[in-house]
């Protein structure tokens, strides 16, 4: 991921040295599961944590000349124990050291993003608190229907999120596993006690069967979450950007002292940060497709998801990671319009009480056919004309007038008829 996009504290879960680390990691912990089943000696297990360490650059300069990436690892860390470090890699295949050390990768990632997770809703269900009665109108299809308020909406992102936590404490569960079952799985050189040894002291689980690889159902699982996150981060983009529009301007992305929107128009103020949201969103869920095309592997395994992998697990990440940082401050310094909320509500002389006013005819007595077509032509007489009002022309309208009061009209046009249920969802939120 290009250095714009990449905050450094996931940046550095993904550099190469912070891989090796990993690699060292397990075969350490394999070192010490070893000798806890007296199969090398302790002494040599100190000896090796004591001396094991490697260079990024010489690694890089063996696997140049070998072609094997694991292999120019361990003949790097061998340089620096001596003799002991025939004890390392014992039994062990490459795709046990890459898989087991690739989801302590992914579960510190993960842990990163949960970190982020939690201030975007502690962010949002403070906007929500702060606007919990701030009445605006609802739309649907794009087109005005009903009254809201901005903490209601506020109040759905919420709900989206907290699903989004749920579903990764549980994908912690499902990535946090560790194999060390040899070429094929089997087992054959090395014993499923080493394995759940090893994995105990790495904060794994060991895979329930393995081939020579953890399967990439796992992996497919990881992308997907995190494509999923970033849809509904998109989700919250996109009404930004709707909302910010000129013809509409309820809210705002917060335009700092000094920023600057065109080089050709200075009045512009554009949801840049939002649109570079919805851009992110694309990526990370290409990459949800090419994580699904990695489970379809040859037998117990090939290597034509490893190049996938070095590119899309380490950028979604780092994407998804940005997004979260990029939507929790977004949200956080959100101008929000009120007056201009109420200016769109009342457009047209009210005329999104319409349903009001049916079922108060309705409850007249009326049948629902020709309430229906009383307020329909009422509404669409007052729709799009700059004088249009809706309200005048029911109090005028004596079909109207004939069966409702002043009173019981004016009670259709109050807003308030529209929240009075809305403390159920906020109480269910915390809001």
């Amino acid at each position: 991921m290009i250095e714009r996009y990449t905050l450094p504290e996931m940046g550095n879960l993904w550099t190469e040295a912070y891989k090796l680390k990993t690699w060292l990691q397990v075969e350490i912990a394999v070192c010490e599961a070893q000798a806890e089943l007296g199969y090398i000696p302790t002494a040599a297990v100190e000896e090796i944590k004591a001396k094991a360490n490697f260079d990024p650059k010489r690694v890089l300069e063996i696997e140049a000349e070998v072609r094997h990436d694991v292999i120019a690892f361990l003949t790097n860390v061998n340089e620096y124990v001596g003799d002991v470090g025939r004890y390392i890699h014992l039994g062990l295949t490459s795709s046990d050291v890459l898989d087991t050390a690739l989801a302590l990768q992914l579960v510190a990632s993960l842990d990163v993003v949960m970190q982020r997770l939690e201030e975007l809703i502690s962010v949002i269900r403070q906007k929500a608190k702060e606007h919990r009665t701030t009445v605006m109108i609802g739309r649907s299809h794009g087109i005005h229907a009903e009254p809201i308020t901005f903490g209601f909406k506020l109040a759905g992102w919420l709900a989206e999120v907290l699903r989004h936590q749920e579903r990764l404490k549980i994908l912690r569960e499902t990535i946090a596993v560790g194999k060390m079952s040899g070429a094929v799985g089997t087992y054959a050189n090395i014993e499923p006690r080493v394995e759940a040894i090893a994995c105990q002291k790495l904060g794994l689980k060991p895979d329930t069967a393995s081939t020579q690889v953890i399967s990439r159902d796992r992996h497919a699982d990881f992308v997907q979450q995190f494509a999923l996150l970033a849809a509904s981060i998109e989700r919250f983009a996109v009404e930004i950007r709707n909302l910010q529009r000129t013809d509409v301007l309820e809210v705002e992305e917060f335009f700092s002292k000094g920023q600057k929107g065109s080089s050709a128009m200075p009045h512009k103020r554009n949801p840049i940060r939002s649109e570079r949201l919805t851009g992110m969103a694309r990526l990370v869920r290409s990459h949800a497709g090419a994580a699904l095309e990695n489970i379809a592997l040859w037998h117990e395994r090939d290597i034509s998801h490893s190049s996938v992998e070095r590119v899309i697990l380490p950028d979604t990440c780092i994407l998804t990671h940005f997004m979260l940082k990029e939507i929790t401050d977004l949200v956080k310094n959100l101008l929000v319009y009120p007056d201009n909320m109420e200016q769109n509500l009342y457009c047209y002389g009210g005329v999104v009480f319409s349903q009001r006013v049916l079922l108060a005819l309705v409850d007249k007595g009326i049948s629902r056919e020709e309430a229906y077509a009383i307020v329909q032509g009422n509404a669409h007489t007052a729709w799009n004309k700059p004088d249009g009002n809706f309200h005048e022309l029911i109090v005028k309208d004596s079909r109207v007038t004939q069966k409702l009061s002043s009173a019981e009209i004016e009670a259709c046009f109050d807003p308030q008829q529209h929240l009075r249920h809305l403390e159920q969802v906020y109480q269910r939120l915390g809001i």
